[in-house]
């Protein structure tokens, strides 16, 4: 069969996958296929694709599908695909930002602005590399965010432990607009089963997202009452309360201590519905954010004080695509005038 210079059909993509299966060399794949070796060398590159295995591995295997999914779109892009694929300098920052510092893709493409990269990729284009595989490293299952179902109009019960405390219907109407500053959620984020009892104490504000974490010994609420003394402290009695006017918890026995808490009216505190965690969805949501550094399970012991704190750093300024790009230490200050105890100072963390 003489060798031919057409280009390889869909067809023909999935039998280079089957000959590749049954363990075909390049040199016996191009000889069947009545094709160079280079055109073969470049095909098995064009498809080639990270798979999950049963037990969690990854193996990387040539895939038709997915050499057939870039042709396609390359004869579509107008060569938007050149553009991205000679600017190295562009592509290693988004790959880095994505699986090095667990950003998603929007907060990648904000932070590449701000670098001053040239190349200016929309959103869904990079969606759509990462899907053909055209970002080294980086697949689907690597993105932070999947979309899952949330269960609607949840039925609102009342805990017997707090039915005489303040609930978040007595909260003024006014804080579910998120206009005020200074209305914060609280919850704590623990480790996994059979590690150490440490744990993080997590306030989160809900105009800013502005993010503040403690860690604590344990999850008792005794420690989460100390936590609280100490940042009051730090900031001090009059500034605390400008700062924290309200905090919403969930019903958990860490905060169950209300009488410590509140304790000199230096707050208000507020107790949300059992199994009713969005009414606490910015405090849920950047939870998943701390996630992405200590994944569930681990334990939160062998973090150090510093180690939290780069975290918090890092919530505090990673790109939102609900403020257009900019962080909540961004929003803070271009909104709120800064004073010495601004959140973002590190104050509560010694």
């Amino acid at each position: 069969m003489t060798k031919g210079r057409k280009h390889i059909t869909e067809k023909q993509r999935y039998q280079i996958e089957a000959y590749k299966k049954s363990g075909k060399t390049v040199k016996e794949i191009a000889a069947l296929m009545g094709k160079c070796e280079r055109t073969i060398y470049y095909e098995l590159k064009r498809g080639k694709t990270e798979l999950l295995n049963y037990d969690l591995t990854i193996r990387v295997e040539y895939c038709a599908d997915v050499a057939q999914q870039k042709t396609d779109y390359n004869a579509t892009a107008h060569g938007r695909d050149l553009k991205l694929e000679n600017d190295y300098d562009f592509i290693n920052y988004i790959a880095d930002q994505i699986i090095k510092n667990h950003c998603s893709p929007y907060a990648a493409l904000e932070k590449s602005k701000k670098e001053g990269f040239k190349t200016n990729i929309c959103l869904r284009t990079l969606y759509n590399y990462i899907k053909l595989g055209l970002i080294p490293g980086v697949t689907q299952n690597q993105l932070p965010y999947r979309k899952r179902k949330v269960k609607k109009n949840p039925v609102k019960k009342v805990c017997a432990r707090n039915v005489q405390k303040p609930s978040i219907e007595d909260r003024e109407k006014s804080i579910k607009s998120r206009n005020e500053y200074g209305h914060w959620e609280m919850d704590t984020v623990y480790s996994g089963k059979n590690r150490s009892k440490a744990s993080l104490l997590v306030l989160t504000e809900r105009k800013y997202r502005k993010e503040i974490i403690i860690k604590m010994p344990d999850r008792k609420a005794a420690s989460v009452v100390k936590a609280l003394d100490h940042l009051e402290r730090s900031y001090g009695k009059r500034k605390f309360r400008e700062i924290f006017k309200t905090i919403t918890v969930d019903n958990g026995v860490e905060f169950a201590d209300y009488e410590n808490l509140i304790k000199y009216d230096r707050t208000k505190i507020y107790y949300c519905h059992p199994f009713c965690s969005g009414e606490r969805g910015s405090n849920e949501n950047q939870n998943k954010m701390i996630r992405r550094w200590i994944r569930k399970g681990e334990d939160i012991g062998k973090y150090s004080k510093k180690d939290i704190e780069k975290i918090e750093n890092w919530i505090n300024h990673y790109p939102r695509k609900m403020f257009g790009g900019l962080s909540s230490h961004e929003m803070f200050v271009q909104n709120e005038q800064r004073t010495e105890t601004d959140p973002d100072s590190g104050i509560g963390k010694k």
